[in-house]
């Protein structure tokens, strides 16, 4: 008996499906994109209930604009530029109504996430949380579009053409981001790394 070339198919056959008028489809996306799409949006904004508003916009997008999908696309390159994109605007509307202040907002959020303690001493996990911290807040401050490559290269595992794709430059840009973005954290790092 052969095996159904149909039961688990591709995320691209998916949105496939979902331009023709399969909604159902739009279920499996969300199951496998949700936690990637969290994670990705919250190191760019840097707070954990934005985060999951985000995605939840980013797969409202993904519905709304299934027309604008290009067939034979890669859909995480699309997935991922709604997302920056979303966090891009959201941080400009945030910068534009400051009645919360950016650390206040990002402690309100953004102090849980990624957290693994599991079998770790107190003191270690002090020191560890000091750090993580500090590179949060390295990070975060950080111009959007480093930011955003930073995060697609480092923590997405994204290749420079995907991250190209979704920032609409090239791959060697995309190089010269990651480099200027890395010196700017060695710099602002350089105390905690010796």
């Amino acid at each position: 008996m052969e095996p159904d070339p149909g039961a688990n198919p591709s995320d691209e056959q998916l949105m496939g499906r979902l331009q023709r008028g399969d909604d159902a489809t739009l279920a499996p996306l969300m199951q496998h994109w949700e936690a990637p799409l969290k994670r990705f949006i919250f190191r760019l904004v840097g707070n954990t209930a934005e985060a999951e508003d985000l995605a939840q916009e980013v797969f409202v997008r993904i519905y709304t604009k299934r027309a604008s999908y290009r067939t034979g696309a890669k859909f995480s390159t699309w997935c991922f530029a709604i997302a920056a994109n979303q966090a891009k605007n959201r941080l400009r509307w945030w910068r534009r109504r400051p009645a919360l202040s950016l650390d206040a907002w990002t402690e309100a959020g953004g102090e849980t996430a990624d957290v693994s303690s599991a079998g770790v001493k107190a003191s270690s996990r002090a020191i560890q949380n000091e750090q993580r911290v500090a590179v949060q807040k390295a990070v975060a401050a950080l111009p959007v579009d480093l930011r955003t490559a930073l995060v697609l290269f480092e923590y997405e595992q994204q290749s420079m053409a995907e991250i190209a794709a979704v920032l609409d430059c090239t791959p060697k840009a995309v190089e010269n981001r990651l480099y200027r973005a890395r010196q700017r954290l060695k710099q602002e790092l350089g105390p905690l790394l010796t």
